[in-house]
C-alpha cells in the first residue's frame, strides 16, 4: 500500500477518533452536571430560617433605616400554579430579630421546576432562579418574563425599567461559605446584577443608583444567602428628591 495513503488514513483515523472523544467527554460533563433540585430540595416540610436585614427609606426619601427581623420559608405541598403547572407552594412567616415572639405567615410564592429551570413566582412576577447546566460561567436571562416596570407599584424609581436585560452566571462553584459561624460547603453563587453610579458615595447634587443582586445555595440544603439592593438617589434640584426604591440582605439561621 502507498505509504502515503497509509499515513493519510491513519491521520483520518486519530482525527475522527479526537472528534470522537471530544464529543463523548462534553456529553460526559453535561451528564455529570448536578442536578439542581440539589440546590433547591422542595421537600414538603423542608423549611429554612433567615436573618434578614431590610433597607427602607423614610420621611419622604430622606433617610436610611434598617429594619431587621427572622423569616422562615416553608415548603408546603405540590399544587398547580397559575400556569397550571405541577409546582410547590411555599409559606413564608415573620417573627422578631431576636426570635422571642411566634411565626407570623406573611404571604406565600410557588417554585416550578420545569424544563431544566427552576421557575419561583411571586405576586405574579416569574423569575428563572436556576438553569441546567448548574457550572460556573453558564449565563441566563433570568427576568426573561418580568413586565416592563415590574416593581412600578411599589416603588416609585426607574431602576426595574431593564430587569428583563439581566445576565443570571454561576460563580464559585464548589466553594465553602461561613454564615453564622456555620459553614456550607459546596455552593453556587448566582450573580444576578452589578450596576451603580454616584455610589457609594453621594454627591448629593448629581443623580444616583444601585441594581445589586446576588444568590447562593448550599447542595442539599438551598437558598443560604441573598443580597438584593435596587434604590435611587434624586438630587434636591428634581421634582421628588431624596432616596427610593429598597434592598435586603438574607442570611440563614437554621434549617432540616
Amino acid at each position: 500500500m502507498n505509504p502515503f495513503k497509509l499515513m493519510r488514513a491513519h491521520f483520518v483515523f486519530i482525527l475522527f477518533a479526537g472528534i470522537l472523544f471530544s464529543s463523548c467527554s462534553k456529553e460526559n460533563e453535561e451528564f455529570q452536571t448536578e442536578a439542581l433540585s440539589e440546590y433547591l430540595p422542595t421537600q414538603p416540610g423542608k423549611y429554612i430560617s433567615y436573618r434578614v436585614d431590610s433597607t427602607v427609606f423614610i420621611n419622604f426619601g430622606a433617610n436610611i433605616v434598617i429594619r431587621s427581623y427572622q423569616e422562615k420559608h416553608q415548603v408546603d405541598a405540590l399544587l398547580t400554579d397559575n400556569l397550571g403547572r405541577p409546582a410547590y407552594r411555599v409559606f413564608r412567616y415573620l417573627r422578631d430579630d431576636g426570635g422571642s415572639g411566634p411565626w407570623q405567615p406573611a404571604g406565600s410564592y410557588f417554585v416550578t421546576p420545569v424544563n431544566n429551570t427552576v421557575e419561583l413566582v411571586e405576586n405574579n412576577l416569574r423569575f428563572l432562579k436556576m438553569a441546567a447546566p448548574i457550572k460556573e460561567g453558564n449565563n441566563w436571562k433570568g427576568n426573561r418574563f418580568l413586565p416592563a416596570d415590574p416593581y412600578g407599584s411599589f416603588y416609585e424609581f426607574s431602576n426595574d425599567d431593564a430587569m428583563v436585560d439581566w445576565d443570571y452566571i454561576y460563580t464559585d462553584n464548589g466553594k465553602s461559605v461561613t454564615l453564622g459561624g456555620k459553614t456550607y460547603a459546596n455552593t453556587i453563587t448566582v450573580e444576578q446584577i452589578k450596576d451603580s453610579t454616584n455610589i457609594p458615595v453621594i454627591n448629593v447634587g448629581a443623580y444616583g443608583f444601585i441594581n445589586y443582586s446576588t444568590s447562593t445555595y448550599a447542595k442539599g440544603i438551598g437558598l443560604i444567602y441573598e443580597e438584593v439592593r435596587m434604590w435611587e438617589y434624586q438630587p434636591p434640584s428634581t421634582p421628588r428628591p431624596g432616596y427610593r426604591g429598597f434592598g435586603l440582605k438574607r442570611s440563614i439561621i437554621d434549617h432540616n
